[in-house]
């Protein structure tokens, strides 16, 4: 039977999703008595659940403000997007010997499926699965721990430049052509690919983000 979700995780679902989707903007005071009650939750849950996003990026705790939610910020997605290109580059270094058919058409069905959507929310998600399928045939547990941190603190940012900025299609190219880099066992071609794809993430995200 699957694990009942504990209130501090309940609480980190429910505002993380509400600061990637902007309902939550930049900047803004989070109130844990008003958090606490709208949870009908005690401080002590709150208080957990504020830290956690904390070290996911997403809050920060300022001396006389308490909680503030993380802005938006061109020097994180530079930090970010060069810290990912170095690990994902090295996940796929090892994985790509290891990929076999079921992986390959696994990724490829993410990746029809991703064609035509337009649910932000859900393209994020099929985003990162995809990414997922390729790195986690590198068994580096440890690698693809800290991959899966920076993907966290990167989520609302992809959301902007997957459907807000209309990437969507340039990207979903560039995923084609990893995938086939990857289903040919060419890891030069491969992590080269990664590399452009991730760049110009960054460089049209620090583009808008400045303007």
């Amino acid at each position: 039977m699957e694990r009942r979700k504990t209130m501090p995780e309940i609480i980190v679902e429910r505002l993380k999703e509400a600061i990637i989707n902007g309902e939550l903007k930049g900047g803004q005071q989070l109130k844990q008595d008003e958090i606490a009650k709208s949870f009908n939750a005690s401080m002590i849950p709150v208080r957990e659940a504020l830290r956690i996003l904390e070290v996911q990026g997403l809050v920060k705790f300022y001396p006389n403000k308490g909680a503030i939610v993380s802005e938006l910020s061109v020097e994180e997605v530079e930090e970010i997007f060069d810290i990912r290109i170095m690990l994902e580059k090295g996940a796929l270094v090892y994985a790509i010997d290891n990929l076999d058919n079921k992986d390959i058409e696994y990724a490829e069905y993410i990746l029809r499926k991703m064609d035509d959507l337009e649910d932000e929310e859900h393209l994020s998600e099929l985003n990162l699965e995809f990414h997922n399928v390729l790195y986690n045939a590198s068994k580096k547990e440890i690698l693809l721990g800290l991959i899966s941190d920076m993907h966290i603190k990167v989520e609302r940012y992809m959301r902007i430049y997957l459907l807000n900025m209309g990437f969507h299609q340039a990207s979903q190219y560039e995923h084609y052509e990893i995938l086939e880099a990857c289903k040919n066992k060419d890891k030069d071609l491969a992590t080269r690919l990664l590399e452009q794809h991730m760049e110009s993430a960054k460089q049209s995200l620090v583009t808008f983000l400045r303007s």
